[in-house]
C-alpha cells in the first residue's frame, strides 16, 4: 500500500531539509526546549487534561467531588455486575489461597513471584491470558541508575520534575531507590538486554532525563520483561496456580473491613466463583479501551478500568485520576497501525518531528505531556499537520535520520518490532519517515497506595498502573516498566507480610461495602444497564446492535 503520491509529495520536503538538520545534531546542535512558562502555555490551551469539555465531577464514594474524565466516571457511577443480595456464597465453587493476586501483567507477576518466595500459596488470576497486558506491549526502555556517571538521586530529581513536582515523593523514592535493583533481578532472570560489545549495558536518553539510564531489548523491551516474569511464575508450579479467563467483579471483605478475597467471573463458562484469600494485590493495569475524548489508544484489550471500579467500591480513594499521558507518538497511518505506540527510543535516537513544510517545531525529547500538546498545536491552531486519505491529522517523524546518524542498518537493528509492522503495508521507515499524532497510552493516575504498596483497606495492596501518585501529573519514557516491577515486588513483598503477620481463620466472605456503594449509585437516576467492571470494551456500532436486536426478536439469535 505505502504512501499515496500526494504524501509522498510532502515527504520530499521533510528530505529537503534533512541534512542540514543531521548537521547540526552532529554539531551538538538541538532545537530549543521549551522554558516552563512556554511549557505551562502549550500545556493549558492544547492538552486534552487542561479542558473542561468531557470531564464531570464524580457523585459517589471516597473521590466524591473530583472531576476525571466522563468515561471514567460513568465506570465508576454504575451497578455491580451481579445483585450483591443474590450472592449465595455457600453454593459457589471456592478456591483458598495464602495471596490473591489480580492481574497477569508485570505488576501481578512480579507479585506472585516475591509472594511465592516467601513461603506463600498464591493464586495468579488474569481476565486474559498470562502476559496479556499493557506490560507485553510497551516497547522503549526502563530507566534505572546503574550507570557511573548517574544515581537515583538524579532519577528522582528528573521523575519529580516530569511530574510537574506533583508526584508523592515516598513513591518517587521507593521507585528510584529501587531501579538498580530491579535490573540486576530481571537480568538474573535471563532477561536479554542491549549491550554494548564490550558487554556493558547500553543506555540512552528518554524525554526528561538528564542522564543516560534507559536500558531496552530493541524495541520490545516490555515483551522481554514479560518473557522472564512469565517463565519464572510458571517454575513455582507448587507455590502459584495460574487461573486464565477470570475476571474479579467485587472485592470480598469480612465483618471486620479486611480482605477476604474476591468474586470472580469465568469467561468460558460464565460462571461465578470465589477466592478467599488472607491478602490480595490489586494489578490490573489501566483504563486506556474507555478511549478517553475519542483518542485512539495503545492499550490492550483487557485495559478496561476493571482494579479501580473494585478498589473503589471497596473504599480506597483515587489519587491523580485527573491526569491521563497521551503518547506523542502514535500512528496516523496506515489506517491498520493507527494508535499504535510507536516509542520514544525512536526520538532517543535522534529522529525529529516535522511539520507539513518538513521544518522541526518542537525539541524532540520534551517530557511526554508537552510534546503531546505542541503536536496537537501545529495540527489545530498551525494546520501545518499533514492530513491521510480519511482526515486523520499527523505530523512526520522522520526515522530516515536515524540511520544518517548511527550508520546503516540502525532502524531494523534498533526497532525491529516497528520496522516489520510498517513494512507490512509497504511502508519503509529506514527511507521514509513515519506519520504520527498523539495516542491514549497510560493512566497516570489510580489507586492511593503507600510505599508499601497499602491501600488503606486491611490486606489489600495494589501494584502498577492501577495505582496513582508515582508520576504526579506525567510519567517520563521507561518508569513504567520500572513502576510495575517495583511495586509489584514490594506487594509481593508486602502481602508476604501481612499473611505472616495474620491470625486467626479468613474471614466469611461479604459484600456489604458493594451493597451500600449500589444503594448510593441508585440515588444518581444512573440507568440500569450501566454496569462495571466493564471486562471487555464493547465495539459494537448502533447499526450492527440494531440488526442484533431485530434478529434476537425474531428468533434468529438465542
Amino acid at each position: 500500500m505505502g504512501y499515496t503520491p500526494e504524501m509522498m509529495e510532502l515527504i520530499k520536503r521533510v528530505e529537503a531539509t534533512r541534512a542540514a538538520r543531521v548537521e547540526r545534531v552532529k554539531n551538538g546542535e538541538y532545537f530549543t526546549a521549551m522554558t516552563l512558562d512556554e511549557r505551562a502555555d502549550v500545556l493549558n490551551k492544547f492538552h486534552p487534561d487542561y479542558k473542561d469539555d468531557g470531564r464531570v465531577a464524580v457523585r459517589v464514594g471516597p473521590n466524591k467531588g473530583d472531576v476525571y474524565p466522563e468515561e471514567f466516571v460513568a465506570c465508576l457511577e454504575s451497578y455491580p455486575r451481579i445483585d450483591p443480595d443474590k450472592v449465595d456464597f455457600s453454593v459457589l465453587e471456592t478456591f483458598t489461597t495464602d495471596v490473591l493476586v489480580i492481574g497477569g501483567g508485570g505488576g501481578g507477576t512480579s507479585a506472585a513471584i516475591i509472594a511465592a518466595n516467601e513461603g506463600n500459596k498464591v493464586i495468579l488470576a488474569t481476565k486474559l491470558r498470562h502476559g496479556d497486558a499493557n506490560t507485553v506491549m510497551a516497547e522503549g526502555g526502563i530507566q534505572g541508575a546503574d550507570q557511573e556517571v548517574d544515581s537515583p538521586y538524579y532519577h528522582y530529581l528528573d521523575v519529580i520534575g516530569g511530574g510537574h513536582f506533583t508526584n508523592s515523593p515516598e513513591l518517587v523514592a521507593a521507585l528510584t531507590n529501587d531501579a538498580p535493583l530491579v535490573i540486576k533481578w530481571l537480568e538474573d532472570m535471563g532477561m536479554m538486554f542491549d549491550k554494548n560489545p564490550d558487554g556493558r549495558m547500553r543506555v540512552r536518553h528518554g524525554g526528561g532525563t538528564c542522564r543516560k539510564r534507559m536500558h531496552s531489548a530493541g524495541d520490545m523491551t516490555g515483551s522481554e520483561i514479560m518473557r522472564v516474569l512469565r517463565d519464572e511464575a510458571r517454575s513455582h508450579t507448587d507455590s502459584i496456580e495460574l487461573i486464565e479467563f477470570a475476571a474479579a467483579v467485587e472485592i470480598l471483605k469480612d465483618s471486620q473491613g479486611r480482605v477476604s478475597g474476591a468474586l470472580m467471573y469465568n469467561l468460558e463458562t460464565e460462571e461465578y466463583f470465589t477466592i478467599r484469600a488472607k491478602a490480595v494485590v490489586i494489578a490490573t493495569g489501566g483504563f486506556g479501551r474507555l478511549h478517553v475524548q475519542g483518542f485512539a489508544t495503545t492499550n490492550h484489550y483487557g485495559a478496561t478500568a476493571d482494579g479501580l471500579v473494585l478498589g473503589y467500591r471497596a473504599g480506597v480513594p483515587l489519587a491523580f485520576m485527573h491526569s491521563t499521558q497521551y503518547h506523542p507518538t502514535g500512528a496516523a497511518y496506515p489506517e491498520q497501525n493507527v494508535g499504535l505506540l510507536i516509542t520514544e527510543k525512536v526520538r532517543g535516537l535522534g529522529a525529529n518531528l516535522l511539520n507539513i513544510s518538513g521544518e522541526q517545531f518542537v525539541f524532540e525529547r520534551e517530557p511526554r505531556d508537552v510534546e503531546s500538546a505542541a503536536i496537537i498545536r501545529e495540527c489545530a491552531e498551525r494546520e501545518n499537520g499533514i492530513q491521510t486519505p480519511v482526515g486523520r491529522l499527523g505530523v512526520w517523524l522522520d526515522s530516515p535520520m536515524i540511520e544518517e546518524l548511527e550508520g546503516p542498518g540502525t532502524v531494523e537493528r534498533e526497532l525491529p518490532a516497528k520496522f516489520v509492522q510498517f513494512m507490512r503495508y509497504g511502508i519503509d521507515i529506514r527511507e521514509v519517515p513515519m506519520l504520527v499524532y498523539p495516542t491514549l497510552h497510560y493512566q497516570n493516575g489510580g489507586l492511593k497506595i503507600n510505599a508499601k504498596t497499602e491501600t488503606g483497606v486491611p490486606g489489600l495492596f495494589a501494584a502498577g498502573e492501577v495505582t496513582g501518585g508515582v508520576h504526579g501529573e506525567n510519567r517520563l519514557m521507561g518508569n513504567s516498566l520500572l513502576d510495575v516491577t517495583v511495586f509489584g515486588r514490594r506487594a509481593g513483598q508486602s502481602a508476604a507480610q501481612y499473611v505472616s503477620d495474620f491470625s486467626g481463620e479468613i474471614g466469611e466472605p461479604g459484600l456489604a461495602h458493594a451493597k451500600e456503594f449500589m444503594e448510593e449509585v441508585k440515588g444518581l437516576n444512573v440507568p440500569e444497564d450501566r454496569v462495571a467492571p466493564l471486562l471487555l470494551p464493547d465495539y459494537t456500532t448502533e447499526e450492527v446492535r440494531s440488526h442484533q436486536l431485530t434478529a434476537h426478536y425474531e428468533g434468529t439469535i438465542r
